[in-house]
């Protein structure tokens, strides 16, 4: 196979980030589910906001708050500095983060500096990315590992996304097979290794098929949110030209639930949609350990990392005020009561 250009690689990635601050990229008639979730109100609280504590651990790291800054993006000069911005705002804030997909930079290694963050932020926890399908075309644990070593991390994120690829011109296609192939592949990796989606949801059959493989975590990237699938036909076409199709997932409220029934041991990452404080708190009720937030950090990674903690810092706040007036006193309470 004949690889991409790297000028081509690079065009790609900046119209994905293009694509992504379109309205147009968002479900339009799917919701996360989330604003249905029941939130207690206390008004006699007997808390002390200032005193509630968000401090949780997550695959073996300690988080100042439950959450990470989604994956995004890598591979072009711009978003290497998206990338630098966002892993500051994580250092300064002590949230983890979660690099966009590597392959880019495992097929074209003078990409790298773009995803290579650690200096920027040496005390996160920093999740690597490849796409699932990669390991049915020759990836194994000798490019996942380097994935990982390359830019330092503590753990890889493996996505799934065939409906994206389904609607990709060139996509990846065929998946028959990959849940054997990760079977066979997790044994020999050394780190935690997440399963997530991408924005169409894990369901609950899928869930019950991996939860035994030995992932540490799942991401369950719910519908409602950013649509991938809308993303690929935004940028190939200019528009989204099968609404309907690119509605299809499962929303993240109902995936949470779904992935607590299939595997209720598995720790769960919330993401899909996540737009508020008041969203994850939601999220953490329905047992979600972490949250991941992307999109809404997309424009503000683009100006600065001021502005990536400033919206951060915000939200973290929002989610402090709801357990406040929840009554809870800390994380842990809120999964408590899941």
């Amino acid at each position: 196979m004949i690889p991409t250009p790297a000028s081509e690689i690079a065009a790609r990635k900046l119209r994905h980030v293009e694509a992504c601050l379109l309205p147009e990229s968002q479900y339009a008639g799917v919701t996360t589910g989330l604003e249905a979730v029941p939130w207690l109100y206390r008004a006699l609280p007997e808390r002390n906001l200032s005193e509630i504590n968000l401090t949780t651990t997550f695959l073996g790291h300690t988080l100042k708050a439950p959450v990470l800054i989604g994956a995004m993006t890598g591979g072009a000069e711009r978003a290497g500095h998206i990338n630098a911005h966002l892993a500051q705002a994580a250092q300064k804030l002590g949230v983890g983060l979660m690099l966009g997909s590597q392959r880019v930079m495992l097929e074209r290694p003078d990409t790298a500096a773009t995803f290579q963050i650690r200096e920027l932020a040496p005390d996160i926890l920093l999740l690597g990315n490849l796409g699932g399908a990669q390991f049915l075309l020759g990836y194994g644990a000798k490019e996942a590992s380097r994935a990982v070593q390359t830019v330092g991390a503590d753990a890889l994120a493996i996505h799934v996304n065939p409906l994206q690829e389904a609607l990709q011109r060139g996509g990846d296609t065929n998946w028959t097979g990959l849940t054997a192939r990760l079977a066979e592949l997790l044994p020999d990796l050394p780190f935690p290794v997440v399963l997530k989606e991408v924005g169409h949801g894990l369901d609950a059959h899928t869930v019950a098929a991996v939860r035994d493989l030995g992932f540490a975590a799942l991401d369950v990237a719910g519908a409602g949110g950013t649509s991938w699938a809308r993303v690929e036909q935004l940028v190939e076409h200019g528009a989204v030209i099968s609404p309907d199709l690119c509605e299809v997932g499962v929303p993240t409220a109902q995936a949470l639930r779904e992935a607590r029934i299939a595997a209720p041991r598995m720790p769960l990452i919330a993401s899909g949609g996540i737009r508020t404080g008041l969203d994850a708190a939601r999220a953490l009720s329905l047992g979600a350990g972490v949250v991941a937030v992307a999109r809404p950090l997309l424009a503000p990674a683009l100006d600065s990392a001021e502005a990536v903690e400033d919206w951060l810092a915000n939200f973290i706040q929002e989610l402090r005020v709801a357990l406040f007036v929840g009554g809870y006193s800390d994380v842990s309470a809120v999964r408590a009561s899941s």
